[in-house]
């Protein structure tokens, strides 16, 4: 039997990020003959899909996220580093951290995620938050619970209500899910505790540019959608871009809003890592890919996930989907999990399996193979598969449980206020909201 060889005649197969990509490649590499290195700037992985009722009080943070190394602890050879990657040297094999030390790697699979796309205005990042964190949920929870602690202060009505408005950008699936998540909180305000709110003081609104939300799924599930938000209170704003953010107000091409509570939820791009290749990326900021996931010029380099740019069988782009990028991951760790055994013709296919997204309580779509659902039927198979998917039998058994309560009670038991010194804006802001101006709603 040939014996095992020492650390320094082993490859080095450096991952970058723990995401839902990073971790299935991690998982691939379970048997392979190499050392591997998972470099995160967070010691977690965290379940980006449900950030939302974090942010609505519905979950704790802890609910969705695990330690990486708990995740992979049983591979010895498998490393973690808590540290940010700055700049890739492809040609040497080597990246640079943050801090200045340089790891080198024969293999490097780059799975970092993306982040909120403000389309060239960056500033607006500071009055309307996105979510890809348990810092982003948190600040977004910690805005809204404060809102509604001075709402239910207010003597004057119409303050009230210009604290009880929310905006939220962007109609695809993380916009859809909040603006619902939202609407049921501020129009049960007296089964959460508020004896001042009414259903009627709470405004949501829910804006988008294109002609119709979760523009991914089809046509009938869109209007189905858009309908059951409707009926919750939920104002859809289509066709209506933002024009402007400043604090405490957002101004549309037809109007604006006045509002302490503003989300963004519009767009992603690629990590900005990525332009340290120097190679081909597309207007996201996507890495073009070769159909096994490697770069053109470099092949010991994988781009997969919400980095990577391939197209399906249609000849469209797959879409920044946590199915997507587990997926790849499996594939990028099965090739070249043993040295020199790694199939040149390889080529990803993706399996779609379905898409969803909840609007609230027992109401969802879903499209499954062409089998389109909605309603509570909807609902259970999002919750069943959300469940499944979370790692770790404490999470998924404490979700669970959460769920169950919440459904019967109507009460969410996460409803904190940690920090108030990131709500100032809630308590000095006193304009009555002006409605939209030359809007049909």
């Amino acid at each position: 039997m040939e014996k095992d060889k020492s650390k320094s005649e082993r490859r080095h197969i450096v991952i970058i990020g723990g995401g839902f990509g990073g971790i299935a490649t991690a998982k691939a590499l379970k048997d392979t003959d190499a050392d591997v290195t998972i470099i995160d700037r967070l010691n977690h992985h965290l379940f980006q899909p449900l950030l939302y009722q974090v942010a609505t009080a519905e979950l704790s943070p802890g609910d969705i996220a695990a330690p990486i190394r708990a995740i992979i602890n049983k591979n010895p050879r498998i490393k973690v580093l808590l540290g940010e990657v700055e700049k890739i040297c492809p040609e040497i094999k080597s990246l640079k951290m943050k801090n200045g030390q340089s790891i080198s790697f024969d293999q490097l699979v780059m799975a970092t995620g993306a982040q909120y796309n403000y389309f060239g205005h960056e500033e607006w990042a500071e009055y309307a938050p996105g979510m890809k964190s348990i810092s982003d949920a948190l600040k977004v929870r910690e805005q809204l619970l404060m809102s509604m602690e001075e709402a239910e202060k207010q003597y004057d009505a119409n303050k009230r209500k210009s604290l009880l408005t929310y905006v939220i950008i962007g109609g695809g699936p993380t916009g859809v899910e909040m603006a619902g998540a939202i609407a049921e909180i501020a129009g049960n305000g007296s089964k959460h505790g508020y004896q001042a709110i009414k259903p009627e003081d709470a405004r949501i609104y829910l804006i988008e540019a294109g002609s119709r939300i979760l523009n991914a799924f089809p046509d009938s599930l869109g209007e189905k959608a858009k309908t059951m938000l409707e009926k919750m209170g939920v104002k859809v704003l289509l066709n209506t871009p933002v024009t402007n953010i400043e604090k405490n107000k957002v101004h549309l091409k037809v109007g604006s809003i006045e509002t302490p509570n503003i989300i963004w939820a519009a767009g992603i791009k690629a990590s900005s890592l990525l332009d340290s290749l120097n190679v081909e990326q597309d207007r996201s900021g996507r890495v073009l890919v070769k159909p096994d996931l490697s770069i053109p010029q470099y092949p010991d380099i994988f781009i997969i996930g919400d980095s990577s740019h391939i197209k399906d069988k249609n000849n469209m782009p797959l879409p920044a989907l946590a199915p997507v990028a587990t997926q790849q991951g499996k594939f990028v760790g099965k090739l070249i999990a043993k040295e020199g055994k790694r199939n040149v013709k390889a080529k990803f296919e993706y399996t779609d399996k379905g898409t969803m997204a909840t609007i609230g309580r027992a109401k969802a779509v879903a499209d499954i193979r062409g089998l389109k659902f909605s309603g509570f039927f909807a609902w259970m198979l999002w919750s069943f598969i959300h469940v499944l998917t979370l790692i770790g039998f404490r999470n998924r058994t404490r979700v669970f449980v959460e769920w169950i309560w919440n459904y019967f009670t109507y009460k969410r038991g996460v409803r904190l206020i940690t920090d108030r010194t990131k709500c100032e804006s809630c308590s000095t802001y006193e304009q009555p909201i002006k409605e939209l101006i030359e809007i049909p709603v």
